[in-house]
């Protein structure tokens, strides 16, 4: 099997590594932070107007893979909303002494609640680690769109990026 979005519709590690707007490791320690994914030159933008901090830019031309500038992200998940190709992520690494928290979008019927455990996938979907939620955001200013921040053991911070859907009965 190949590896890279273009023959598995998943950005590789190595794509991950070379793209503008994964924050530092450094980063990473000190709190909540933005964790862009997008890997494709496509024209878009509102994760940039989204974010009220300048952290990301995009720029000209709007094809440009959006950068984060990790000094001035704050964490608040505006952009993780925003974003319609669901590629950003808050992470929070240092939640506990040993747990990290990701926040991701959920657009899926039904959806877990505050204090559920979930069974935590990587981007390939497959079942990582056990998870609980401990958030659920939906303000309208999300439209519709439902950001799940869930607790998870440490050592997955960067495999986590979605939960097992569970099926409509």
């Amino acid at each position: 099997m190949g590896s890279g979005i273009k023959k598995t519709g998943v950005p590789s590690r190595e794509e991950l590594k070379n793209i503008p707007g994964v924050p530092s490791e450094a980063r990473l320690e000190e709190g909540p932070v933005a964790f862009i994914e997008c890997v494709q030159e496509i024209p878009c933008n509102p994760c940039e107007e989204a974010c009220r901090f300048d952290a990301i830019e995009v720029g000209k031309p709007i094809t440009n893979l959006p950068k984060l500038n990790e000094e001035k992200c704050t964490g608040c998940g505006m952009c993780v909303a925003a974003c319609p190709g669901l590629a950003i992520f808050k992470l929070h690494k240092n939640y506990t002494a040993k747990t990290s928290i990701v926040e991701f979008p959920f657009e899926y019927h039904p959806c877990p609640q505050k204090d559920d455990n979930v069974r935590c996938v990587n981007r390939e979907g497959q079942f990582v680690v056990e998870g609980k939620v401990i958030q659920v955001k939906s303000p309208k200013k999300f439209d519709a769109t439902v950001l799940l921040t869930v607790e998870i053991p440490r050592e997955y911070l960067l495999e986590v990026r979605s939960i097992e859907r569970k099926r409509c009965k």
